[in-house]
């Protein structure tokens, strides 16, 4: 029998959150979930609520938090262009001074962390796909670059942490997921083209459309988190997560149109600033190293995610912010 845990998630309560408290539940741990709920709410883990081994606390981590663990997944900040760009001071906040309170709960009490870093380290790519050696085209004074450089200041901390007080570190760079409990307002391309075609509106896409992304369906993605931070203390990262199969905004958006059986059209607007043109990951290292890549293909996933979206009650749902989110990731 695996050895129980106790085993803290911050933003546990949002998409990949709350996909990996129902995991980590299911395996028997004692899971705190740490959520502050401005870009996620309680229906993605109301079911888990009347678990024994089960805690939600409200809490921000821009504020230090005091526990005894023996793991901590830090997945909390807002993760669409919408909502970080909301408030870009908070974003920056969140992955910096949450970045710090993490590392000092897990030096303090000798857990083992694992950062929920980004593709979005790598900025606008002039290296593709992007591997882990690649350091990045990133813009530190555009729109993006509160979520951006956060992120890679967050990296920056993690490592120093981990050279200067052994704190024991798992970076994992996630590129775009998607699937059931996306967050109909989280303004992602997937959510916003599925919930646009069951309404018979027109897909909004960016540009021309040949920009691209790589989606990883979030079970294979929750996978690559488990066997990273399971993996021994000398695979630390950073390490990318995600599908390395790509696809343009266009053909995303004719796919859904036709699984969706839906009469909506496609129609175009200006491509947001810094906006990624090509991203797809090298997931060498993960193959390599953890024996992880997706099983899931684009098809599938996608045909999961858009029965979850039919059955959908929207009037349960708020926007996390009063913009609406048409931007992609």
């Amino acid at each position: 029998m695996a050895q129980l845990k106790r085993i803290l998630v911050t933003g546990g309560a949002g998409f990949l959150g709350s996909h990996l408290c129902d995991y980590l539940v299911r395996q028997g741990h004692d899971v705190i979930c740490a959520d502050n709920f401005f870009t996620s709410q309680k229906t993605t883990i109301e079911h888990l609520l009347d678990c024994h081994n089960f805690e939600l606390i409200r809490h921000d981590i821009t504020h230090p938090l005091w526990l005894e663990v023996d793991e901590i997944y830090n997945l909390a900040c807002p993760a669409s262009p919408i909502h970080y760009q909301y408030n870009a001071i908070k974003t920056i906040k969140t992955s910096v001074l949450g970045a710090i309170h993490m590392l000092g709960l897990a030096k303090r009490v000798h857990a083992k962390i694992l950062q929920s870093s980004t593709s979005e380290v790598y900025g606008d790519p002039q290296v593709h796909p992007q591997d882990e050696e690649y350091r990045g085209h990133v813009n530190p004074i555009g729109p993006r670059a509160c979520y951006d450089e956060g992120k890679r200041c967050a990296e920056t901390l993690f490592f120093d942490y981990h050279r200067q007080n052994r704190v024991n570190i798992r970076v994992a760079r996630i590129f775009n997921t998607y699937g059931p409990r996306m967050h109909p307002y989280d303004g992602r391309v997937v959510s916003n083209f599925i919930l646009q075609a069951l309404a018979g509106e027109d897909l909004t896409v960016y540009g021309d459309g040949s920009q691209s992304r790589s989606f990883c369906y979030v079970d294979d993605l929750i996978a690559g988190l488990i066997v990273l931070m399971d993996s021994p203390d000398d695979c630390i990262g950073p390490i990318n997560l995600g599908n390395p199969v790509e696809v343009s905004m266009r053909e995303l958006a004719e796919r859904v149109i036709a699984m969706t059986g839906s009469s909506s059209s496609i129609t175009t607007l200006p491509l947001p600033a810094d906006d990624p043109v090509r991203r797809q990951p090298d997931i060498t290292i993960a193959r390599q190293q953890l024996n992880w890549q997706p099983r899931v293909g684009l098809e599938q996933g996608l045909g999961q995610t858009i029965e979850y979206f039919r059955t959908l009650d929207l009037s349960r749902y708020r926007k996390p912010t009063p913009n609406r989110p048409d931007t992609i990731k």
